[in-house]
């Protein structure tokens, strides 16, 4: 069994289509604590937009770790909704992006030169996390399989992410697959065209119909991952 992984940037259908997949095939799935999970635990008193750079870092690495402890309790192969290049993809477009989506280059410049030091520092300490970040995903993942740009990006008005942010990661995440000699399975289309693609590739014969599959795994997503509760405004 292999250790698979469902790659993209945000809005892209990950978490649906890994379920889906894992219903069909009886492969496990396994997921990160998304940042609405790990911000009241780390951070309770604050919003992702009243973050620092240091604590959204922070907030990156506990994502990482927590996706190491996730995929490590399945040894004999796994599906994962995103992968390790995601927890630093999502400090590095900050880099070009700003921290929300209303941080305009203006914004940025204003900010970086006023809190120039702990920038910087980031930058440093972001560097040292792209290293891990990459060396774990190079290593210890058999197929990556990318869904691109297709369904239009919908703004929760909680994530600080928008249509330029994806834009950007998508950019990113295309350029680090070849700078790491990884050769992606691109897998396109509808949700249904998109799993019967993926177990065609994977010569499994489904366990579950697939548009049954599809219809469990959105409402297991919708209870499990829609439900938890927003971050304090």
């Amino acid at each position: 069994m292999k250790r698979i992984v469902i790659s993209g940037t945000y809005c892209t259908g990950k978490t649906t289509l890994s379920i889906a997949l894992s219903l069909a095939t009886g492969i496990p799935t396994t997921h990160a604590l998304i940042m609405r999970e790990i911000l009241p635990v780390l951070f309770p008193t604050k919003t992702l937009r009243q973050c620092s750079y240091a604590q959204l870092l922070c907030l990156g690495m506990k994502r990482f770790e927590e996706r190491i402890r996730f995929e490590s309790q399945f040894s004999s192969g796994f599906i994962s909704d995103g992968c390790t290049l995601q927890e630093w993809l999502y400090g590095s477009t900050r880099i070009y992006t700003g921290v929300y989506p209303d941080e305009y280059p203006w914004k940025l410049w204003i900010k970086r030169n006023l809190h120039f030091k702990s920038y910087r520092n980031f930058k440093l300490l972001l560097r040292s996390f792209e290293g891990m970040a990459k060396s774990y995903a190079k290593t210890h993942y058999d197929l990556f399989v990318h869904l691109p740009v297709e369904f239009p990006f919908v703004p929760d008005n909680h994530r600080p992410t928008s249509e330029r942010f994806r834009e950007h990661s998508e950019m990113q995440l295309v350029q680090t697959y070849q700078e790491l000699g990884i050769k992606p399975l691109v897998v396109s289309g509808t949700l249904i065209q998109r799993l019967e693609k993926l177990v065609s590739y994977l010569h499994i014969d489904p366990i579950l119909p697939l548009p049954l599959a599809i219809a469990q795994a959105e409402e297991i997503r919708t209870l499990n991952f829609d439900q938890i509760p927003l971050e304090n405004t």
